[in-house]
């Protein structure tokens, strides 16, 4: 299976490709960037290492190149300032996202899969499956999949447990607006919010810190990149595997929640075909509450496209 990353020579894009070289699932790697010189620096790097990991076939190239890729991940865009909202980013992202879909039309084959990473996720997740008319079961966004991987990582440092053992998501918005999901968090399968010392302070201390878990990593060290590398990864894999997996992705929504037409995260089902379905699970009414208060917010900057 190949996949084509673009903006393949930015920190996501090679992290990503890093991630997919280490777990050698997919078979070839097409790295693509606005910064052609970049790109190739990092194919040739992460070329240099198939020896000892992935054996797959590295490269950059353009979007030609694109053509024959069953999986693209687009992962360009600006980057978000510390203390600016992912949905600041629009005025300043959307421009460059439909330059990139329209150098895909001319490429892409209609049984692609088209991922998107690229902030704010959830509008340039709708603006895909609309500027491109693509089959919306076949455009998938990263949604809060970190979101839900930093989440359960805080969690097993609070509670000092491995965080193989902490089940927990964050749904709705990529963004302000994401939701903890408390009502179903389990340790080893305990429920969480019964556990001794872990009260309404401490949940609330643990979603503060992964909702600005981003900006902090802009403030440390530029930006994260390692831990998206690793997400994009495990919704790759599951593609490339056809192994169905069950992953807080932003897909659009057919009336989950009275959600209709908007792209957010749900718990949803994946595998080769694509997005199979989303769970519509039982949730705290506040839950529901947040994730419909996102979707109305991503609808209304969604109307304001220019």
């Amino acid at each position: 299976m190949k996949v084509s990353i673009i903006g393949g020579g930015g920190r996501v894009g090679s992290n990503t490709a890093f991630a997919l070289q280490c777990a050698a699932i997919v078979s070839e790697i097409h790295l693509l960037d606005a910064n052609d010189q970049v790109a190739q620096g990092e194919a040739l790097d992460l070329m240099h290492g198939s020896s000892v990991a992935g054996n797959q076939q590295i490269y950059a190239g353009g979007y030609d190149r694109c053509a024959d890729s069953d999986i693209i991940v687009i992962t360009a865009g600006l980057r978000r300032k510390p203390e600016e909202s992912r949905l600041d980013l629009i005025n300043r992202n959307v421009t460059l996202f439909r330059q990139i879909l329209d150098s895909l039309k001319a490429t892409i084959k209609g049984d692609v899969t088209l991922f998107v990473v690229s902030n704010p996720v959830d509008i340039l997740t709708r603006l895909a499956i609309d500027h491109l008319n693509l089959d919306p079961n076949k455009v998938i966004g990263l949604g809060t999949q970190l979101d839900t991987a930093r989440f359960r990582s805080l969690i097993a440092q609070e509670t000092a447990l491995p965080p193989s053992q902490i089940k927990a998501l964050i749904l709705g918005e990529h963004g302000d607006s994401m939701v903890p999901i408390w009502s179903s968090a389990t340790a080893a399968g305990l429920p969480l919010i019964k556990m001794p010392n872990f009260g309404s302070p401490v949940q609330q201390r643990i979603f503060d810190r992964t909702k600005t878990s981003g900006a902090e990593a802009i403030k440390l060290k530029g930006g994260a990149g390692w831990a998206v590398g690793l997400t994009i990864a495990e919704a790759v894999h599951a593609i490339a595997l056809n192994q169905p997996k069950i992953l807080p992705l932003s897909t659009r929504l057919s009336g989950e929640y009275d959600i209709k037409g908007i792209c957010t995260s749900l718990p949803t089902l994946i595998d080769r075909r694509g997005v199979v379905k989303r769970f519509e699970i039982d949730l705290w009414p506040r839950e529901i509450t947040g994730i419909q208060g996102g979707a109305k917010s991503l609808d209304t900057t969604y109307a304001q496209l220019k």
